[in-house]
């Protein structure tokens, strides 16, 4: 599994992604159930943190927040 599968994958799948855009470096996120997203896995997958606030998951990935937003819209 790819880092943007793993994270894909951390915040519940593709079906609980409404929205995802890339930021300077984070994933602004909204997600269909909070509850889905897993900060250990998205930690594991490389994430440097993740803030929740309801649906509003905003995952801190880099630099590289650009390419991975790209990554996991081609799954969506």
């Amino acid at each position: 599994m790819d880092k943007a599968e793993a994270i894909l994958a951390g915040l519940g799948g593709a079906d609980n992604v409404v929205e995802i855009e890339p930021c300077i470096t984070r994933l602004r996120t909204v997600v269909r159930d909070g509850g889905k997203v897993d900060d250990r896995a998205l930690k594991a997958a490389g994430a440097h943190g993740v803030m929740k606030s309801g649906t509003v998951v905003q995952v801190v990935v880099g630099p590289e927040a650009d390419t991975l937003c790209m990554d996991i819209e081609d799954l969506l």
